[in-house]
């Protein structure tokens, strides 16, 4: 036992000291190691740089000679020299106290150039480019460019548009980036159909996206140009379409667009699944926030039982509760739409829930994308800013508004976390679409003199130098008609939802009786009253001169000037100074001025022009058109007065209105009809009386199948205006059958009915039609939403007439009528 526990202790004396020693040998690698990874740095040598000073590198690197330099601070100082973009090659390596830096720099690029494109510009692509002249080369970002370039050709229909990027040295380290392009063909949309739609054929469908099949005129429209994002746009508006006409469960199924590379050309299906249509149940209002009264927030509610439910309303609704609760200093509340659905009667009821919001503040507003649009454009859409409490309902209205501007292609909002809990960001993404346009136009009038081409010709830019104004310059040139005019428009005057502008004009005519030439403009300043009702006031002021060439005289005599018997200049022929005078020219042979008319009238307000008027006026205008361009359901409204006799010569008080109210009659065929009444009035005062040219001169303009001043009271034939006028007609329009819809025609029937009365001349000789006879006719007409801006004939037949009356059956023009 004693000697083999002698050799246990002597077993475990080794095995005891064998452990120190490895743990010492251990001890010692690692304080190696440690040496190693974090070793004293006393000089940083740089290598390899040329361009880039040595100190700049350096300063790259964030390491300084005297620190402890570990292999993951080498790392993170390679990480930082690539990141500045100016080394194609770092490496960092340690020899005793020195780091050296070796650097292998990007070379300059001199030039960017572009082979082989002619679809797409030079400025275009430059723009779409990273890589810039005099900045550094880098090969990833020429591959991303070269992405870049596709994108571009793609969104204009050359998807298979082939781009690659080479680089030509031309000597210092410099190089010209060129980047070959071979466009290829456009390619086209050849079919756009649906599956799984009953409510609505194909045919409206294709109406409300934006996407359209190839046709004669796609060459200019460009709207056949299949974009997967346009389609998710498209996916958007047509739930939308669904939503707001009662069909609260609609969803797309699919959405394919298939390529046939043989034609070039994609086929686009879209499988919806419809639902069933819903109208609205009862509508309540709720409240978990003391202090509220629900019961007079009920006059802000769109959504009324009974009515067909419909997506916009409801969004209508949360904005009206929204404001009134922030104006009753609720600014926290939320509003929360609750629907309820019975299935069985194919009713959502609605209760309105509102509820103490999260206390949240918007921190700032982060605008992104914009690179002509300036920030405050945009900012002044919101009605939140920064410090104020963040609403979500108010921050969509700002995104609908923003929308609604068409300076954008794309408008997103969304929110980020902000530097404290309560703080919110709010981050508005745009992609800038161009906002410029020119048009063309192009009609025949006829009419007696006054058949002839007509021509416009206008420059549009709906956000002038990127501030959100309006500018128009336009001309019209006719066989016997000039005219030229000049509009602008500040929507935010001073900062406020104020838009105030001026318009100049002149015009030039030469038909009818007699000569009008008018110069003029208007400084204006309009204000919301409601989302749908504004008011707006302006100063108004025009010249008018009425005769021949000449201006107000009307001589003719090319020998010498008139003079009297008594030998004296007769300078004028707008009468004589002496009844019984006798006039000659300077030959002694007998001279009688020619009158400008038929009409004593007329012929002696020519000679008393040209008249100066200047005036104030005033214009309500209520208008809930679904679209100003092409209405299909909505009132437009405008009613105002102008008050003439601040200075000029003329005196009186004019009274205008009209309404039109549009209905889409049918959905599946797109059948819309419209109502349209008129009137007007103009009372002299100040004792001078009315000037005859301040009068109503109507015809086609409010009774379709009569001509230009056609219609009201005469003298001798020659329309002299009237004190009164009322008009009302009745249109239904539709696409023509067998003609694609995409090609923009559409016919039309109408019926109309009007009368001009009324005359301070009444009791003159020769003057007739004062009385409100009645006119009335009936007729077609052809429309076509052209790419140079909405054409139309008509052919109108009288049903109703006086025996002096001028007719025009047809006429040829531009379709706007309110």
């Amino acid at each position: 036992m004693r000697a083999g526990t002698n050799i246990m202790r002597a077993v475990s004396a080794v095995a005891l000291s064998s452990t120190v020693l490895a743990a010492a040998t251990l001890g010692a690698q690692l304080a190696a190691v440690t040496v190693a990874e974090a070793a004293v740095v006393n000089r940083i040598d740089v290598r390899g740089n040329s361009r880039v000073e040595a100190d700049t590198i350096r300063g790259f690197m964030q390491i300084s000679a005297g620190q402890n330099v570990s292999e993951a601070d080498q790392d993170q100082a390679v990480r930082r020299l690539f990141s500045t973009g100016l080394f194609s090659d770092v490496r960092i390596s340690q020899s005793g106290g020195t780091l050296i830096v070796q650097v292998d720099e990007n070379q300059i690029v001199n030039q960017v150039l572009f082979q082989g494109n002619s679809k797409v510009k030079d400025e275009q692509l430059i723009a779409a480019v990273q890589t810039q002249p005099r900045a550094a080369y880098s090969s990833a970002t020429t591959q991303a460019d070269v992405e870049a370039i596709q994108a571009a050709y793609t969104s204009i229909g050359r998807s298979d548009a082939i781009v690659t990027v080479r680089t030509q040295e031309i000597g210092e380290n410099r190089v010209n980036v060129i980047y070959d392009i071979q466009e290829g063909d456009r390619t086209k949309i050849e079919s756009i159909s649906f599956v799984g739609n009953n409510a609505f054929g194909d045919s409206r469908l294709k109406q409300v996206i934006a996407l359209r099949e190839s046709g004669i005129l796609s060459f200019i429209q460009r709207n056949d140009i299949y974009d997967p994002e346009r389609l998710r746009t498209d996916e958007e508006t047509l739930r939308r379409f669904y939503y707001n006409r009662g069909y609260a469960d609609f969803r797309i199924v699919s959405s394919v667009a298939e390529l046939d590379e043989s034609q070039n050309s994609y086929f686009i299906t879209i499988t919806v699944d419809e639902g069933e249509r819903y109208s609205f149940g009862n509508v309540t209002i709720d409240s978990t926030v003391a202090g509220v009264d629900t019961e007079s927030l009920y006059g802000e509610i769109e959504t009324q039982t009974g009515e067909v439910y419909s997506a916009k309303d409801v969004e209508d609704t949360l904005v009206n509760l929204t404001n009134s609760l922030a104006n009753a200093g609720f600014a926290f509340a939320q509003v929360t739409p609750r629907g309820d659905r019975d299935f069985a009667s194919r009713t959502i009821a609605i209760d309105y829930v509102i509820d103490q919001g999260p206390r949240a503040y918007v921190e700032r507003l982060e605008i992104r994308g914009n690179t002509k649009t300036r920030d405050y454009v945009i900012r002044r859409e919101f009605d939140v800013s920064e410090g104020d409490a963040f609403n979500q309902v108010l921050v969509q209205r700002a995104k609908q508004r923003l929308e609604d501007l068409k300076y954008f292609e794309k408008v997103s909002v969304s929110t980020a976390p902000g530097a404290e809990p309560d703080r919110v960001i709010v981050i508005v993404d745009v992609v800038e679409k161009a906002t410029g346009e020119l048009s063309l136009g192009g009609g025949y009038t006829t009419g007696g003199e006054s058949s002839g081409p007509v021509a416009e010709i206008g420059v549009t830019e709906r956000n002038f130098l990127g501030r959100g104004q309006f500018i128009k310059v336009s001309a019209g040139f006719g066989a016997d008609t000039r005219n030229y005019s000049l509009s602008f428009t500040e929507p935010y005057f001073l900062g406020r939802r104020l838009a105030a502008g001026f318009d100049v004009y002149h015009s030039e005519s030469s038909s009818g009786d007699y000569d009008s030439e008018r110069t003029g403009g208007d400084i204006r300043i309009a204000a919301p009253i409601t989302e749908d009702l504004t008011a707006q006031i302006a100063y108004n002021i025009k010249q008018e001169k009425f005769g021949d060439d000449n201006g107000t005289t009307y001589n003719q005599f090319t020998n010498a000037q008139l003079v009297d018997g008594s030998g004296n200049l007769f300078e004028s022929t707008c009468g004589t100074p002496n009844p019984n005078s006798n006039i000659v020219d300077l030959n002694g042979n007998a001279a009688v001025a020619p009158p400008y008319t038929d009409s004593p009238i007329i012929n002696q307000a020519i000679c008393e022009s040209p008249y100066l008027t200047s005036s104030v006026s005033y214009t309500l205008t209520y208008n809930t058109l679904d679209n100003t361009n092409d209405p299909r359901n909505g009132f437009f409204i405008q009613a105002g007065q102008e008050f003439a006799g601040v200075g000029g010569d003329a005196n009186f008080v004019k009274t205008t209105g009209k309404a039109s109210y549009f209905h889409l009659l049918n959905e599946e065929y797109d059948v819309i009809g419209s109502l349209n009444a008129g009137g007007g009035n103009v009372t002299s005062f100040g004792g001078d009386g009315l000037r005859v040219f301040d009068n109503f001169f109507k015809g086609q303009d409010i009774v379709r199948g009569f001509d230009y001043k056609g219609i009201g009271p005469r003298q001798n034939g020659v329309s002299i205006g009237g004190n009164n006028y009322a008009n009302a007609s009745a249109e239904a329009t539709f696409p023509l059958p067998g003609i694609s819809r995409d090609l923009g025609f559409r016919g039309a029937v109408f019926a109309d009915a009007g009368s001009l009365w009324g005359s301070e001349y009444e009791n003159d000789p020769g003057v007739i039609g004062v009385d409100a006879s009645l006119r009335a006719s009936a007729g077609v007409g052809l429309i076509w939403a052209s790419p140079f801006g909405p054409l139309r004939v008509n052919y109108a037949h009288p049903l109703a007439k006086e025996d002096f009356d001028e007719l025009q059956e047809f006429s040829f023009g531009f379709s706007s009528r309110f």
